[in-house]
């Protein structure tokens, strides 16, 4: 199918901030992988995906977009009770699909910002509005049948509406209408999606949740299915002092910034491997 592929997993804001920062962090090693012929987004990645893939700005402007003040953003966070349950939901289910119908029941109940609001920040966010050229997948669920569905450029969707639909985080933001169904966070069927990358030779993968739980495979487990398939994959999860700068509210816009230094600073431990990989 390809050689190259380049899979963003989710993790809210702060794994926005850190993805770039990694991207930027690799790049300044000499090593740019954002040219990758296929590239994956699921939530946070989602975001990162369509903004790298644009053609519209660079890497030192993406990255420093992300040590700027977050005018435009809505903080938010994950209370007890939501985190209760998406836990409770995981143990119950068998498939990612059934956990995925559990929590689109949640988020279509839920008291949410409106959708018009919650849009206009991930416009806000992009600086192109037009998918891309390139092969660009974007993942989200649907709410009604925890299926998960692939957004590209011959879906017919716009893809503001793509990202904010990966983006749409269970019992924090409002689900999207596409296609005349709603659908929530890309994230909820898997934290990375990385299976998207099978049939490519070299993948690497951005994880900022590096686990799974209950039904949903971790980035390691389709890291090393990918591999015995034959590819060769580097995974690069958040270091110690990545997760640190996450703080406890991975939606906390002011941890952007420092999440982005943080992936920046990490990057220079992860270089000759990937610079191995890719080359």
């Amino acid at each position: 199918m390809g050689h190259t592929a380049l899979v963003l997993g989710a993790g809210g804001i702060t794994g926005v901030g850190w993805e770039i920062g990694m991207l930027y962090g690799l790049a300044e090693a000499g090593i740019d992988v954002t040219g990758a012929e296929l590239v994956v987004g699921s939530s946070a990645g989602s975001v990162v995906a369509a903004q790298i893939t644009s053609g519209r700005i660079d890497l030192p402007a993406l990255y420093e977009r992300q040590l700027a003040r977050p005018d435009g953003e809505i903080p938010a966070h994950l209370g007890p009770a939501t985190l209760f349950r998406f836990a409770r939901a995981a143990l119950t289910s068998r498939t990612p699909e059934e956990y995925g119908r559990k929590l689109g029941r949640m988020a279509l109940a839920a008291d949410t910002p409106g959708e018009a609001a919650r849009r206009a920040v991930i416009a806000g966010r992009l600086v192109s509005h037009e998918w891309p050229r390139r092969r660009l997948r974007i993942t989200a669920v649907a709410a009604d049948s925890g299926e998960l569905r692939i957004f590209d450029r011959e879906s017919g969707v716009e893809l503001v509406d793509a990202v904010a639909a990966s983006c749409a985080v269970p019992g924090v933001w409002p689900t999207v209408g596409v296609e005349g169904r709603r659908w929530i966070d890309g994230g909820v069927h898997s934290p990375a999606n990385a299976q998207l990358a099978a049939g490519y030779d070299r993948v690497v993968v951005l994880a900022p949740l590096a686990m799974g739980g209950g039904p949903l495979d971790s980035p390691r487990t389709q890291v090393a299915k990918l591999i015995a398939a034959g590819a060769r994959v580097e995974l690069l999860t958040p270091d110690a002092a990545a997760r640190r700068s996450f703080g406890r509210n991975s939606l906390e816009p002011a941890r952007r910034a420092p999440a982005a230094r943080a992936g920046r600073a990490q990057a220079a431990a992860h270089a000759a491997a990937v610079a191995e990989l890719w080359s």
